[in-house]
């Protein structure tokens, strides 16, 4: 039987960031203790526990309590120390070369976030060109943007919890995306984030790609929860979930959406939001697709966006049931039309800057018992402004589902509750009530306690 871990461990430098200085290397410090210190451990633990199936971040957390990690300034550049590490990062006492790219790709990261953005006044910098300025350059120093090469890099979103027949048909899709060139860019985790990529490795070798992409965006406080699955050779650490977001729809060219619980309509209401509110005409196709036993399912999203957002936000995309090649042929056919929507405005290939994103989907937004309570459900709401606030909640749900700070807030307090106009609300409830029976909130074998409470009755003065 191998050790559960590796007493110790020294990592010489990959990719671009091997030389640091003093004081980057005094914020990194285990002796520092600090919460830069804290963020880089976390999301290294994450790294290592590469294709893990766990969700429950206290419980890796307990699991691996000893574990430390150093940089180790040499004369060849800077190192990485390991002691206490997790012995399925290793084999044969070296670690895998997968994982020890992703590892330096933590810490070029983190180091861009610590000498970019101070991570105490994350909240204050402001939103518009500034926000976007930050994603832009968090893209560049990991090398995301790559000139002179037409459109071809899908999104893909999905939930990482989801049925192994959903799990097989993501893969179909990402097979048939990669036998027209596609690259794949996902949130980096298991399930609908794992599956396009594994499915497009197999077209790309077959097709003899040299060199394809699987970028993995992910940030700080999901990447516990989330791994980076095995396949993700460009790993890419966003400073917070709005931001992770907006460097999707920047970074891609067009989106595929599988199966998901509340992480994925969080991320199909930013989608639609950051549409209706666009006022440049940006050409993003988008596919809603899934295999013929889930039809349900997007047929409850088309439902409930049509009665909350309406019509305009139906438009925005088309519903494709259990025809993977459909997929992947509408879209390189649009390719065509995302290639010219950019020459017309005179937009980068590779950084959608014309692209309109209200402030409202910009500004992070922090779950608690208070910031959940005051938002605003109506739909008297302009829909992009409701799409927001939708999207907020859904963010504080996966938040006390599976992010360390929800988890504790819950923990305190009790369940979020979510207050609005009544009807509102019960379709609310239908939607999340479903996700909870289709086991979408928590990996299968997991008991789900709801971290949230829908108060479907008016409140009464």
């Amino acid at each position: 039987m191998p050790s559960e871990v590796i007493d110790y461990s020294v990592l010489s430098p990959v990719g671009s960031l091997d030389v640091l200085s003093i004081k980057e290397i005094n914020k990194l410090s285990g002796l520092n203790k600090g919460k830069l210190y804290e963020m880089f451990r976390r999301c290294s633990l994450a790294v290592m526990n590469s294709g893990i199936d766990n969700d429950d971040i206290e419980q890796l957390e307990n699991q691996y309590l000893d574990f430390e990690i150093s940089i180790v300034p040499q004369a060849r550049g800077a190192c990485i120390a390991v002691q206490n590490a997790p012995a399925r990062a290793f084999v044969d006492g070296k670690m895998i070369q997968g994982v020890k790219e992703n590892l330096f790709s933590v810490l070029r990261d983190i180091i861009h976030l610590s000498s970019q953005l101070d991570l105490d006044a994350l909240n204050e910098i402001g939103c518009g060109p500034m926000v976007t300025e930050a994603v832009f350059h968090t893209l560049r120093q990991a090398n995301a943007l790559q000139a002179r090469v037409d459109p071809n890099i899908i999104v893909c979103w999905g939930g990482h919890s989801i049925s192994e027949h959903e799990y097989d048909y993501t893969k179909e899709v990402g097979y048939q995306l990669g036998l027209r060139g596609f690259d794949i860019c996902t949130g980096c985790g298991p399930g609908a984030m794992k599956g396009p990529m594994k499915g497009a490795s197999v077209a790309h070798v077959k097709q003899r790609i040299k060199h394809p992409r699987y970028i993995g965006l992910t940030e700080p406080g999901i990447i516990a929860a989330e791994s980076p699955n095995p396949i993700v050779n460009e790993l890419i650490i966003l400073p917070d979930i709005e931001k992770r977001l907006e460097a999707f729809v920047r970074l891609g060219h067009g989106i595929v959406v599988f199966p998901g619980g509340a992480g994925t309509a969080e991320e199909i209401l930013y989608l639609l939001g950051v549409l209706m509110g666009n006022k440049h005409g940006a050409e993003i196709p988008v596919y809603f697709t899934a295999p013929k036993e889930s039809a349900d399912y997007f047929q409850q999203i088309d439902a409930f966006i049509g009665d909350t957002l309406g019509p305009e936000a139906q438009a925005l995309y088309e519903i494709i049931i259990d025809d993977p090649e459909k997929v992947a042929i509408e879209l390189r056919s649009r390719m065509s039309e995302v290639k010219a929507n950019r020459k017309d405005r005179k937009d980068a290939y590779y950084f959608n800057w014309m692209l309109e994103i209200d402030s409202i989907f910009q500004e992070p937004f922090t779950p608690t018992h208070k910031t959940m309570s005051e938002l605003s459900l109506d739909t008297d709401l302009p829909p992009h402004i409701l799409a927001s606030q939708l999207r907020r909640a859904m963010s504080g749900i996966v938040a006390g589902n599976v992010k360390e700070q929800g988890i504790s807030e819950i923990h305190k307090y009790g369940p979020f509750k979510l207050h609005g106009e009544s009807n509102l609300m019960k379709k609310l409830d239908t939607l999340l009530a479903s996700f909870v029976h289709q086991k979408r909130m928590k990996l299968p074998g997991s008991k789900y306690v709801p971290c949230y409470e829908v108060v479907t009755e008016p409140v009464t003065s």
